[in-house]
């Protein structure tokens, strides 16, 4: 049965139910992998629906979050995995898991918002629970949705409609004007982004040369962690006993494991290194896109890899007047720091994914420098 087949089957089933006294709000909800078309609507991918005021997840997907997460602007993200019954991902102690073709990947973005659905806040921490969370007081933007397919990973993006009803595919982005309130109450407007096919790929091809899609998150040292959503289970250990998991994997202790950068009870430096790794490796790594630049983000980097006294190669106005990546012990005088904290869309980074400083990672990373020992040579010295 080819994919338009299905396609076209859903529909007439669709439109069929939809004659009979509204039957159609109570379909069931089921995956439906697209190989070759691309659906226009979220819905037609049946992983998720917002119905009631509640956003349901499909029977059989699996809710995950990381140990430390990307950041975006603050919002919240309910990311979900789903493989065709019988099949399960191959695990990989470095790389993303190599997933079955038939894999969708959804990540949902949202806010809980303030005293309008424009307010949106920085401190939330609504997620799903039972396969369900309530849309009281939380505005949706976005679903992203990687599907595995025979050539590869595609990637989409669906913008929520003003209603929280339906989302619907916008292969050239948008930008949504939002308020930002942090929890000491100061509010700053910005404009959140959803990103193009164009910027989808430029995050997500990992490898400079390949140029082939990946997943970021979807690694051993990022998912092992105490699962959110099966208590008492280590999330990988949980993925293996669901069979989602196979390959040589025997438990989560002898897995990769990156900290959870909020937890102050971790050390500062691996903290921060989780931090720095899930937000700039997938760019700053050997293979990847920033790879020219020298620096090196991921967990097993030292040294000027690292950035540590490594001047900039092409930096320009990005070093904001800083001589090194990472001067020791002078946060103040670390390029690192300072393209974290700016807003000028020339010099800051990430160059995508945000619009606001993050305050409290850009805090991590300053109290990282300034606990360093040593120092650097003045620039030019030789």
């Amino acid at each position: 049965m080819t994919a338009a087949f299905r396609r076209g089957w859903f529909f007439v089933a669709f439109a069929f139910c939809a004659l009979q006294a509204g039957c159609s709000d109570e379909r069931a909800l089921a995956p439906i992998f697209h190989e070759e078309d691309n659906p226009e609507t979220l819905s037609e991918w049946g992983v998720l629906r917002a119905k009631d005021g509640v956003l349901e997840l499909a029977a059989g997907t699996t809710p995950y979050d990381l140990a430390t997460p990307l950041f975006s602007d603050y919002a919240l993200k309910l990311r979900t995995v789903w493989t065709p019954t019988g099949t399960a991902a191959t695990y990989d102690e470095m790389e993303a898991f190599d997933f079955p073709v038939g894999t969708i990947v959804t990540k949902t973005f949202y806010y809980e918002t303030g005293e309008s659905r424009d307010v949106v806040r920085a401190d939330g921490t609504r997620t799903a629970t039972d396969g369900a969370m309530s849309l009281s007081g939380v505005r949706l933007l976005e679903t992203r949705i990687l599907a595995r397919r025979e050539q590869g990973w595609a990637a989409f993006a669906y913008v929520w409609n003003e209603a929280q009803t339906q989302a619907r595919l916008k292969r050239a982005g948008d930008v949504i004007p939002l308020t930002l309130e942090r929890p000491d109450g100061r509010r700053e407007d910005f404009a959140y982004l959803v990103p193009n096919a164009n910027q989808c790929a430029g995050c997500h091809a990992t490898n400079a040369e390949t140029r082939a899609i990946q997943p970021i998150g979807l690694k051993a040292r990022h998912l092992n962690k105490p699962s959110a959503f099966h208590p008492g289970f280590n999330q990988l250990d949980a993925w293996r006993l669901k069979g989602l998991l196979a390959g040589d994997f025997k438990s989560a202790a002898a897995a990769p494991r990156n900290a959870d950068w909020t937890d102050t009870d971790e050390p500062l430096a691996a903290r921060a290194r989780a931090y720095l790794d899930v937000n700039c490796s997938h760019c700053h790594s050997p293979v990847g896109p920033a790879g020219t630049s020298g620096l090196d983000l991921e967990p097993g980097a030292d040294g000027p890899a690292l950035g540590l006294c490594k001047a900039p190669i092409a930096a320009g106005s990005g070093s904001g007047g800083r001589p090194y990546g990472i001067v020791p012990g002078a946060p103040g005088e670390s390029i690192l720091l300072f393209r974290m904290e700016t807003k000028d869309p020339a010099a800051m980074m990430p160059e995508l994914g945000r619009a606001v400083v993050h305050e409290e990672g850009a805090a991590l990373i300053r109290n990282w420098i300034a606990g360093m020992e040593g120092g650097c040579a003045p620039a030019g010295a030789g």
